[in-house]
């Protein structure tokens, strides 16, 4: 039952969404099996009446009429409305109904018994129909020519008065009934659908929120991996070409000793470069904070970077900081970052990496005696590092700030906030460890 502004649950047969547990396609699926009850039940009121006007007193034409009317309807049935129940085809289920109300029309005018099929006419005219506007009027049609056929004389051939002053009351009130039954079961289904419609949309919205989110996570990933790569990888495999280069260079000008040890620097730079590797292929912490602190890794770097490039290095770091290891992790990439900006671009004689803690936080700075930044550092561009650094500090709730150094050079500023270092700052001594002390 449906009314005209929504189709009937039986109506989206014909477009069953894909997805098999659709809500929708669980409410078709639900009307495709009521409707094989809806046969049973027709086909027993039909074949009840035909008893009852068996058993009854009506005989000779008035009995075969309206068993011939009977049977009209049943054949239109299984000809037409039983195809329309389930194809919601209108055309179809239309001319079955007009065929249904004019049949048990003709067998109420023979036999008042023939109002037993009402009970089957009314449902059905509410069940294929999917139009207001023809619901009711087969509904008052139906009611208002059973009265007049009630009301009817056969051996007069005329509508008797009073007998339609007692049938139009009572199929008032019948018509009453399938009306409201009819408008309360058809708001119902409508209701069901627009329900089912809406579970649907829900979950291809959480379908899509959820590929949205699949998507993001993805380009996360790639962003870090990315990020990692640049900050571990690739300045290692730069350290293995510039010390491949200054060990060819020895090897041109005989100096064999000096080739040898820019060959064994090679070489540990190649076993830091798989570790680190490793560490990111099995999604862990940095190599250098495996198994130890995040200062022993700040010395081991600031020692390689001496040895690599003969640049001094001065390291002042505490020997043990209360940081979570999110912090350890930014603070170390960091430092490497700044360390390879100054390899690159710096031409420092000298480099100095501060860490320390106070009440507000943590701070690692790194400054050099180099060149410094672009005369024009107001409008300084950052490269790749220095933008993975920046989204690095931030996704921490930190800050880095890069800037002209005292005496000339740069300096690269990172501040972490406390609250990742709820026992404060650490004590004890603090290491001050030079370029040929660090190892």
């Amino acid at each position: 039952m449906t009314t005209a502004e929504t189709p009937s649950p039986g109506g989206a047969v014909a477009g069953v969404v894909d997805t098999a547990d659709a809500a929708t396609a669980q409410l078709d699926g639900t009307w495709a099996r009521d409707v094989r009850w809806w046969d049973v039940a027709f086909t027993v009121i039909v074949v009840l009446s035909a008893l009852a006007l068996l058993t009854a007193d009506v005989r000779g034409t008035a009995l075969a009429v309206s068993l011939a009317a009977v049977a009209v309807i049943l054949v239109g049935y299984l000809g037409w409305g039983r195809r329309a129940a389930r194809t919601r085809d209108q055309v179809t289920a239309h001319v079955y109904l007009v065929v249904a109300v004019a049949c048990t029309l003709v067998v109420v005018g023979q036999d008042a018994l023939g109002t037993l099929l009402l009970f089957a006419v009314f449902t059905q005219i509410w069940m294929l129909s999917e139009h207001l506007w023809a619901q009711v009027v087969l509904c008052v049609a139906l009611a208002a020519g059973t009265a007049l056929a009630l009301a009817f004389d056969p051996a007069t051939g005329r509508v008797e008065p009073d007998e339609l002053a007692s049938s139009a009351p009572q199929m008032g009130v019948a018509l009453a009934f399938a009306l409201s039954l009819g408008l309360w079961t058809a708001h119902t289904m409508r209701q069901a659908e627009r329900h089912a419609r809406l579970v649907d949309e829900l979950r291809a919205t959480q379908a899509e929120l959820g590929r949205a989110s699949h998507e993001a996570g993805v380009l996360a990933e790639r962003e870090r991996v990315a990020q990692e790569i640049h900050d571990t990888l690739a300045q290692g495999f730069t350290s293995v070409v510039m010390l491949a280069q200054a060990a060819s260079a020895d090897l041109d000008r005989g100096a064999a000793d000096a080739a040898r040890e820019r060959l064994a620097l090679v070489e540990s730079t190649a076993r830091d470069n798989l570790a680190e590797a490793r560490a990111l292929v099995a999604a862990s912490a940095p190599a250098p904070l495996q198994g130890g602190t995040l200062s022993e890794a700040l010395r081991r770097l600031a020692g390689r970077f001496a040895e690599e490039t003969g640049t001094r290095v001065e390291l002042t770091a505490p020997e043990a900081l209360r940081l979570s290891s999110a912090d350890d992790v930014v603070l170390l990439r960091s430092a490497q970052e700044a360390l390879a900006n100054v390899r690159r671009h710096a031409a420092a004689a000298a480099v100095r990496v501060d860490l320390r803690q106070d009440a507000e936080g943590t701070v690692l700075e790194v400054s050099d005696d180099g060149r410094g930044l672009p005369a024009d550092a107001p409008g300084f561009t950052e490269g790749y590092g220095l933008r993975g650094m920046r989204e690095r500090v931030a996704a921490e709730g930190g800050s880095l700030e890069v800037g002209p150094a005292p005496g000339g050079g740069t300096r690269v500023a990172v501040r972490l906030p406390a609250g990742a270092s709820p026992d404060g700052p650490a004590t004890g001594a603090r290491a001050t460890t030079r370029a040929g002390d660090v190892r």
